[in-house]
């Protein structure tokens, strides 16, 4: 029997290009997500041609270009689709640009089904980021605090898994295809999901004590409705991350590319968000109808 992969040493040389990565894209996106409109658009489209770079490199090396531009014009058609107001169409529109990719990438690709799977794995992330943000703004005009709860949840669980991780160490998750991440990591990020989901549903009521101006209406949400939409978030976190693992270990890669300095590429850093806004975007939809009050 082969020995599992052992865990190796966080290089600790590159945290401050790491830290000030995150300083700068952490930010920008708050602040689209907050105002919402044309940047966050904007955000979302520049966000989605990166990652359809990412997946044409990992997916098919001898067609990177070609198959990067059918993804992302099938990506984007489904998004624009859903910024206009018609997620249903938008839905239907992934299935059948993802079908038309694989046609596409027939004699191109190694493996056209890569290109369909590329399609099926970045759109539904990119269309409830639109979804999460604008829609029923008139019965629940809430959206920069979903979109915001779902990134400082997000966020926790990557922060929360790496220092318990750190500090605590211990049995490996599933060393076959990250050997890098632990039990004591996976409880410490849950954990931190948690208690950041249950603290956004006091932080505006917080901000309003203190004279802090809400320039949207005041965001209600139970306190214990909120960490355990906290811990769903992490648990999809966490799945995301770990998917993505054995997407790079299928493809033989170990970054999913270069872009952002100190992190790897941009699917790295997304990974778990794009599971997480899925599973908070049906989260949100049980809110509507009347849970979590």
């Amino acid at each position: 029997m082969t020995s599992s992969p052992r865990a190796k040493r966080f290089d600790w040389s590159n945290l401050g290009l790491r830290v000030a990565s995150a300083a700068v894209i952490g930010p920008a996106a708050l602040a689209a997500a907050w105002f919402g409109g044309w940047p966050y658009l904007v955000l979302i489209a520049i966000g989605v041609a990166l990652l359809a770079i990412e997946w044409g490199g990992m997916s098919a090396p001898n067609a990177p270009s070609r198959v990067a531009a059918a993804v992302a014009a099938a990506v984007l058609i489904a998004v624009f689709v859903g910024y206009r107001g018609h997620f249903h169409w938008a839905w239907a529109a992934i299935l059948a640009t993802a079908l038309a990719t694989a046609i596409v990438a027939r004699g191109i690709a190694e493996r056209p089904g890569d290109t369909a799977y590329g399609v099926l794995y970045i759109a539904p992330a990119a269309l409830c980021l639109v979804w999460l943000r604008d829609s029923n703004q008139v019965l629940s005009p809430h959206g920069n605090w979903w979109v915001l709860m779902l990134f400082v949840s997000t966020w926790s669980a990557d922060v929360g898994a790496f220092l318990f991780g750190s500090a605590l160490k211990g049995p490996k998750l599933w060393p076959r295809f990250s050997p890098n991440k632990t039990w004591s990591g996976f409880v410490g990020g849950l954990v931190a999901a948690t208690v950041s989901g249950a603290f956004m549903s006091v932080l505006p009521l917080l901000l309003a004590e203190v004279g802090v101006p809400i320039a949207m209406p005041v965001f209600h949400l139970n306190i214990w409705a909120a960490g355990l939409i906290g811990l769903a978030v992490g648990l999809a976190t966490m799945a995301g991350d770990l998917w993505e693992s054995a997407l790079k270990r299928r493809f033989g890669v170990k970054d999913s590319g270069d872009l952002i300095p100190g992190h790897g590429g941009l699917l790295d850093r997304v990974d778990g968000l794009m599971f997480a806004v899925v599973v908070m975007a049906a989260l949100r939809l049980a809110n509507e109808v009347g849970w979590g009050h």
